[in-house]
């Protein structure tokens, strides 16, 4: 998918006629926002969405400071009403998305043998539930270009497993199982589904981490660092180009050697 191409949508966005459409799910911090910058500087309309009306500013300033075109729309994936919600302000604005990045996602941690009800529910709703339910309902209009791309967000706990953390690792484990299933679906239509799953990102929430909490993450990566935000962003973006038309239904690791 060449991320330059003109096209001839007649949009009421007018904005976004010529560019190719790119939504990506919890863009207003850390590796969603890394992304959506990427996708400013290729020109692409940007559709960044964010739980809070906190959120949708920073990804208006955020498209804003890096001379983009978009928006910012309010998206729960909890939320069963947030998603058809979000669909029709999109039909409503004549806005196809051509490739959909799922990013958002929540953490609730606890040890299996305490963890509450609501703290499973909360992370396998919002992780992979809430993340069908919308690309499911960003389909058809791929469908009918048999043109598109899905690019799912995981983890490297998908793989590796992490004590405290059973309903997210679940959940990032369903997400990537869930990518080859849609690859295997979509292929014949030239939708193209894959997944990238970071090691330890230095994002604001490690920054809360201790100078001991880092070392000892530090000493479990090869590369001896922890990767930054543009480092899954750029994974992202050749995913959605056109040097990736042959790659579908796979996980692309980005942790520094982390997991061999």
């Amino acid at each position: 998918m060449d991320l330059s191409n003109e096209r001839d949508d007649k949009a009421s966005g007018a904005s976004q006629a010529k560019r190719t459409v790119v939504l990506i799910t919890g863009a207003s911090r850390g590796i969603g926002k890394a992304i959506l910058q990427q996708f400013c500087a290729m020109d692409a309309y940007v559709i960044g969405t964010a739980t809070s009306q906190a959120g949708l500013e920073k990804i208006a300033q955020t498209i804003d400071e890096n001379g983009g075109i978009g928006q910012a729309m309010l998206l729960d994936l909890k939320a069963e009403a947030s998603v058809p919600a979000l669909v029709e302000n999109l039909k409503q604005q004549s806005i196809p998305v051509d490739v959909l990045v799922n990013n958002a996602g929540v953490t609730d941690d606890q040890l299996a043998l305490a963890m509450k009800p609501f703290q499973w529910s909360r992370v396998i709703d919002t992780n992979l539930n809430g993340t069908f339910r919308l690309t499911q309902s960003l389909l058809r209009p791929m469908l009918r270009k048999k043109q598109g791309r899905i690019i799912n967000i995981s983890s490297v706990v998908a793989s590796s497993g992490n004590a405290g953390q059973c309903n997210y690792a679940a959940s990032k484990a369903a997400l990537e199982a869930m990518t080859r299933s849609l690859a295997l679906e979509l292929a014949r239509k030239h939708i193209t589904v894959n997944a990238v799953a970071p090691g330890f990102i230095a994002t604001d929430m490690t920054e809360e981490l201790s100078a001991e909490a880092k070392a000892a993450l530090l000493a479990k990566i090869p590369l001896g660092t922890m990767g930054a935000p543009e480092d899954i962003a750029a994974c992202v973006t050749f995913l959605a180009g056109d040097s990736a038309r042959y790659i579908t239904g796979q996980v692309l690791h980005v942790n520094g050697g982390l997991y061999m």
